[in-house]
């Protein structure tokens, strides 16, 4: 709804910019090459860094053994995340497209000496850009509100999963103790004590140790997705095999089974793909070979 008000000229500074800046500077960034193949990978880029975010609609899953009425509840909840996703992302993607243009100085700046906050978010930038005056505090406030609503999913999914583990005797036993209320407390403060790591953000040497565990993560998640496009097409042949109607179950996925497996090409490819600019000239990088 900003995005929309101020294009159309609804700010101080009444500049109706619309989609200029889909024209000048353009709307794909040249990376590392000029012409149709920097453009390439520049989108290439986006398509990296995006992958980070690809984990979340997979734990939707895991909350179904603790769900009071899981045929009920489950079938919302993997609707509602399906479109929250497509209007965050891919709206989202859209608004700052038109916000900001590539080579804006401020944001550029914000990236580059690692700004606190919301500094390098597109909206604060385009926000002070306008002149427009106390929204970016609520940006900052915002951005801090779903930070925390993060770290509270991934606390809750990775004590659970190890909680499993430890259940299944691939984990320490002590790791299966719970509370009076149930919480596997033992997991639960091993999991925070591994988020202190985000604290190498602090200092900017520290924080290339912290984006190897980025690199990390994200070829893990993507790993993950493949196994769980691979299981669903095992479970979907054997539904086919027994001649189970998809109709019956509470929950029925559209496009099946050619989503899986656009999903299984998706992420293969994307985990081989990351960081493939060591093979760039003159960028070899051990550690980031590795850990990507």
């Amino acid at each position: 709804m900003f995005t929309f008000v101020v294009m159309l000229g609804g700010n101080p500074l009444h500049d109706r910019f619309g989609f200029r800046y889909w024209n000048d500077p353009g709307a794909f960034a040249s990376l590392y090459h000029e012409g149709s193949l920097g453009r390439f990978m520049g989108f290439l880029q986006c398509l990296i860094l995006a992958s980070f975010t690809v984990a979340g609609p997979e734990y939707v899953s895991m909350a179904a053994g603790e769900a009071e009425n899981p045929r009920v509840i489950m079938p919302r909840a993997f609707n509602a995340v399906f479109y929250r996703l497509t209007a965050f992302f891919i709206l989202g993607s859209l608004a700052v497209g038109i916000l900001v243009p590539y080579n804006d100085a401020e944001m550029t700046a914000a990236f580059s000496e690692g700004k606190p906050g919301a500094a390098a978010s597109p909206y604060v930038v385009a926000m002070n850009r306008l002149q427009i005056r106390v929204l970016p505090d609520i940006v900052n406030a915002m951005v801090l509100t779903a930070a925390f609503s993060a770290g509270n999913s991934y606390v809750y999914c990775a004590s659970r999963s190890l909680y499993g583990l430890a259940l299944e005797g691939k984990a320490p036993r002590i790791f299966t103790r719970c509370n009076r209320t149930g919480v596997p407390y033992y997991t639960v403060l091993l999991v925070l004590a591994i988020a202190l790591l985000s604290f190498l953000q602090v200092s900017n040497d520290a924080a290339v140790v912290l984006q190897w565990f980025v690199n990390l993560v994200t070829a893990s998640q993507l790993i993950n997705f493949c196994v769980i496009c691979v299981t669903y097409l095992c479970w979907y042949a054997a539904l086919r095999r027994q001649r189970f109607n998809r109709d019956d179950l509470p929950y029925k996925a559209i496009l099946q089974p050619y989503a899986a497996w656009y999903g299984l090409a998706g992420c293969f490819v994307m985990t081989f793909i990351g960081g493939y600019t060591v093979f760039l000239p003159g960028n070899w990088d051990v550690p980031t070979f590795l850990f990507s």
